[in-house]
């Protein structure tokens, strides 16, 4: 695409002393590209009062989309409110690290503009691989600068985590370690399409809100004003060097929303050229995973640790709202003694000591605390393991039945069923079957990545219609004693279940023969020539992958799995509702889960044994 400027570029460097936060900004630096004569811009961040003697720094990078230049309480008012007042200064940015605290522990911190958003001019495209290798230059020469030990780390939520798996395979010099917290790895698995259904409600939220409102050169970007419910790009500064004509926006982005909804499989040179191999990591990596981000970020915190191919890594489990646990006290003092280690030499833990650190630790969801609820959330354990998946699991199959049950134990042989449900559910009209397990009559833990089988047909409101599929969307709930769900904190504070899952009919192959694919997380690769076909009334016995989750079910609770043909509760603002996508002239009719012989469904879920 073409990169389209006006008017010339200037020096726009500020240098402006904070002596109440004790540093020095250092506003719109310009970092020079490899491929591109256009710049990016950022904002570095210096202690004032540096410890004696101390010139050179270790430096802290986040580049994005989401204004350098926009104060974190403008971003999102009602999140900051909350955040740790430890981390909670005018130089705090959404999904950041706060620099006042940072400068203060010896770091400089450098916030960059993502090319073609804030200062930085070039074309906005996000997660590509062309602002990929911009990060990758932004990086290197970081680690060249003065006042830099020549040690760079990564540390940051969600997109700010995302884009460091991309960075970091490509090994530029001077990285050190990443910590990518709650940071989706596969941008199509985990984030565009979950099971090839596109999840289109949150990327056309995201995009206006938090983004295009940001595009280098567009007018007016200050006095932007949208709902204060939510995070978004409010109170960025105009751009610098002036506006630039609709015709040259539209030139010079790529928009999420209309580029997912066009693009379906992998192989599309839109998804695919956004591929990278997160085998090539080799820094230390501290992955931080979120129980209740099972919609976005979860799924690929998990694999990014399991498939990233550095000799030290960790993963760590977490709970609580998606904003606020990255600023609490105990959770920074973790990535301080993390990026101590890798970036000053002072390893207090034993990071940098293969075995001496766990490599997993697991927070066991035990217990109804409520949700949304920091304090009480406390109370639940931890616990360390050797490895992920957990080497002792006991995959365990829990089998329906027409009778909407869920048992341990197989149906009677011959014993034909079907239960059907009405397709294009949505979240205001649910359409769904469940099945529940007979009250446990031992506590359980459950923890781990979770498969159902199904055989499954679909019946077509159109006589005669031979274009037909079918979207199946499950959800795995938690009852307790009395029979009430027990929900958990979800991305925005909201009340969510246990997990989820999706897969489109068509989608269903796998390849077993892809040394990534595990009885337990079934590969697909999603492509064009993957897809099989979908007949009116035959039946297909599918493998669902449900997202990896913790429960420790107590005595007389109950385990219910949720079959429906759209989202249900929990989806909150990640739905899955365009009609380009699902349109009613493919997917509506009726669709059935199938029993007897040869048709076993069951949902196969990861038992921990007591140590």
């Amino acid at each position: 695409m073409a990169e389209t400027h006006s008017p010339p570029l200037r020096d726009l460097l500020t240098i402006t002393p904070d002596p109440s936060c004790n540093l020095t900004v250092h506003k719109n630096i310009s970092i020079p590209l490899r491929a591109s004569p256009l710049p990016i811009r950022a904002n570095l961040y210096l202690p004032l009062s540096p410890t004696p003697g101390q010139k050179k720094y270790p430096v802290l990078v986040t580049y994005g989309p989401y204004g350098k230049d926009i104060p974190y309480s403008s971003f999102f008012a009602g999140s900051f409110s909350e955040v740790n007042p430890e981390h909670r200064s005018p130089h705090s940015a959404w999904e950041t690290p706060d620099p006042a605290y940072w400068c203060r522990e010896g770091y400089a911190v450098v916030r960059a503009d993502e090319r073609g958003t804030g200062q930085s001019p070039g074309v906005l495209d996000t997660m590509s691989a062309g602002t990929s290798e911009c990060f990758f230059d932004v990086v290197e020469w970081c680690a060249e600068q003065d006042w830099c030990t020549g040690k760079v780390g990564l540390l940051g939520i969600s997109y700010y985590a995302g884009s460091q798996w991309r960075v970091a395979a490509r090994r530029p010099k001077g990285l050190a370690a990443i910590i990518p917290w709650e940071g989706m790895s596969d941008y199509y698995r985990d984030r565009c399409r979950h099971g090839g259904i596109y999840s289109d409600k949150f990327i056309n939220v995201w995009w206006s809100r938090q983004v295009l409102t940001n595009q280098y050169g567009r007018a007016g970007r200050s006095s932007i004003v949208f709902p204060p419910d939510g995070p978004g790009a409010r109170g960025q500064e105009e751009t610098l060097e002036g506006d630039l004509p609709d015709e040259a926006l539209v030139a010079n982005r790529r928009d999420q929303t209309t580029d997912n909804e066009a693009n379906r499989f992998r192989d599309d040179e839109y998804y695919a050229s956004k591929e990278f191999r997160l085998e090539d990591i080799e820094v230390p990596v501290l992955s931080v995973a979120n129980w209740g981000g099972i919609l976005l970020h979860l799924r690929g915190n998990v694999l990014g640790y399991t498939y990233a191919g550095s000799k030290l890594k960790y993963l760590r489990f977490i709970t609580g709202r998606h904003d606020l646990p990255f600023y609490y006290h105990e959770e920074v003092e973790l990535q301080k003694s993390f990026l101590n280690a890798f970036l000053k030499g002072e390893d207090s833990v034993g990071w940098s000591v293969p075995g001496k650190v766990a490599p997993v630790t697991v927070t066991l969801r035990k217990g109804n605390v409520g949700f949304n609820n920091a304090e009480k959330e406390k109370v639940y354990e931890k616990r360390e393991e050797e490895a992920w998946p957990i080497p002792r699991t006991q995959y365990t199959k829990f089998y329906l039945s027409g009778g909407h049950g869920l048992s341990k134990d197989k149906p009677a042989a011959g014993e034909k069923d079907q239960v059907s449900y009405d397709a294009l559910g949505t979240l205001d009209n649910p359409r769904v079957v469940q099945f529940a397990s007979a009250p446990f009559e031992e506590e359980t833990e459950i923890t781990g990545h979770i498969v159902a089988h199904l055989n499954v047909s679909v019946t077509p409101e159109a006589p005669d219609k031979d274009d037909v599929d079918m979207d199946l969307f499950l959800t795995l709930r938690h009852l307790d004693a009395e029979g009430k769900e027990i929900f958990y904190t979800g991305t925005a504070g909201d009340p969510v279940p246990l997990c989820k899952g999706w897969l489109r009919v068509s989608n269903r192959k796998v390849h077993e023969e892809n040394p990534k694919h595990k009885s337990w997380l079934p590969h697909r690769e999603y492509l064009s020539t993957d897809v099989l076909p979908v007949k009116a009334g035959e039946v297909y016995g599918v493998d669902v992958e449900l997202w990896p989750t913790n429960v420790v079910v107590g005595r007389e609770g109950r385990i219910v799995l949720e079959v429906g043909s759209g989202d249900t509760q929990g989806s909150g603002i990640f739905q899955h509702n365009s009609g380009t996508d699902r349109p009613a002239s493919r997917f509506a009719g009726k669709n059935s889960i199938h029993f007897g012989e040869g048709l076993e469904n069951y949902v196969t879920l990861p038992v921990i044994p007591p140590k």
